[in-house]
């Protein structure tokens, strides 16, 4: 290998891209109040935190919530002893903080009795981290979600025709933040195979009571030739051999650790509209293909559809976490199969979109949807104008 190419190769491996809510990283953290970021394993939590502590430039205690060590000192509950650990530091960072029994109640007394301490908490798996903070931090923390790579982090550090170039690759393989590590196609899929069979569900598999792993990984299949369909749950239950409860438990779980996003049904005339239906989606294209063992490039394959939607629905959701929009996501359907792909109920007003890949094929809003909602903006969004819609 060339000198050069060596040089350059190790400069890609070291590339840390910056992430949309380091801006407001700072603002975030307060005295006295916990910041819990949260996101699925391999999102660049800890990436992030090293490079906001570096920032930050203050003095602080780094804990990692999988050491027993840590387990066992958090698991004295006295002021004394998060006193004698802090010492005369006033930031302490925990990453993957889920791991520890009680965090929720630990991180309370921290924040009520030890004056001016600023707590970071990270956690991958929110059925856990949301369960043991929820009740003990009401008003004492400030939640933000960390997502794979999203194109407003892309933006900057490529121009309009790379990210052009991209596209491709984004609809295919996804944007986990290690896949820029790799060169070659094939050395990304290969790092999505491990990502999936390893990581990502290790949360999910290892959640205790739950007796049939194997269902979760079958269940997410199913899903992903599902993309943009109303779900049945009676129909998955018995594609899988278990009750319709199971299955909502474990989307449930799914929804929790960041793989998949629950939409329901938009619906204002239940007598004409579909009123009680989901859809779900991958936050991810790269673990949605990488679960269905296709991971060929868009010439070779029958679902460009599928990928595009659930490509702009995520890459929405990030949008609209890291501008911290109110808005309630919905899609719309009536009982003569008119329907839209998405709707957005925000400030007071309705904005209907229509997805498509082929820009050749925009049309205006359903006749139903005009009639009904008159007062709704419309849009599509397609290959020409999609980076207005996601950026």
């Amino acid at each position: 290998m060339k000198k050069d190419t060596i040089l350059d190769s190790l400069k890609n491996v070291m590339k840390y891209i910056k992430r949309e809510i380091e801006q407001d990283f700072k603002r975030f953290l307060k005295p006295n109040k916990v910041l819990v970021l949260l996101g699925a394993r391999r999102v660049g939590k800890t990436e992030l935190l090293k490079s906001q502590l570096d920032k930050l430039g203050e003095e602080h205690i780094f804990l990692n919530g999988e050491d027993s060590t840590v387990v066992s000192i958090l698991s004295n509950k006295s002021v004394r002893n998060y006193e004698r650990l802090m010492g005369d530091k006033k930031l302490l960072v925990i990453d993957e903080a889920q791991n520890i029994p009680e965090i929720g109640s630990i991180l309370k007394l921290m924040v009520d009795e030890i004056k001016g301490i600023k707590i970071i908490a990270t956690g991958s798996s929110v059925f856990d981290l949301e369960n043991k903070l929820g009740e003990p931090l009401t008003g004492r923390d400030i939640t933000v979600k960390l997502f794979p790579l999203s194109q407003m982090e892309f933006n900057k550090e490529e121009n309009l025709i790379e990210t052009k170039e991209r596209l491709e690759e984004r609809l295919v393989l996804g944007s986990y933040p290690e896949l820029e590590s790799y060169q070659s196609w094939d050395e990304k899929v290969d790092y999505l195979q491990r990502l999936v069979s390893s990581y990502l569900l290790r949360d999910v598999l290892t959640f205790e009571g739950l007796k049939k792993p194997d269902i979760i990984v079958k269940l997410l299949r199913l899903i992903a030739y599902q993309i943009g369909q109303e779900v049945s749950l009676n129909e998955l239950g018995s594609q899988l051999g278990v009750n319709k409860k199971t299955v909502e438990r474990y989307l449930d779980l799914l929804s929790k650790v960041f793989v998949l996003k629950k939409v329901e049904a938009f619906s204002r005339n239940p007598r004409k509209e579909i009123s009680k239906s989901t859809r779900w989606y991958f936050y991810d294209n790269g673990v949605r293909n990488a679960l269905i063992a296709n991971v060929n490039r868009l010439e070779l394959r029958n679902d460009i559809g599928d990928l595009w939607e659930n490509y702009l629905v995520s890459e929405r959701l990030k949008y609209q976490s890291y501008n911290r929009m109110v808005v309630n996501n919905y899609f719309w359907r009536n009982y003569n199969q008119q329907e839209v792909d998405w709707v957005e109920e925000r400030g007071g007003e309705i904005h209907a979109y229509e997805f498509k890949w082929n820009p050749n094929k925009v049309k205006g809003a359903p006749s139903a949807w005009k009639t009904s909602y008159n007062d709704a903006k419309f849009e599509t969004i397609h290959q020409n104008n999609y980076l207005d819609f996601i950026t």
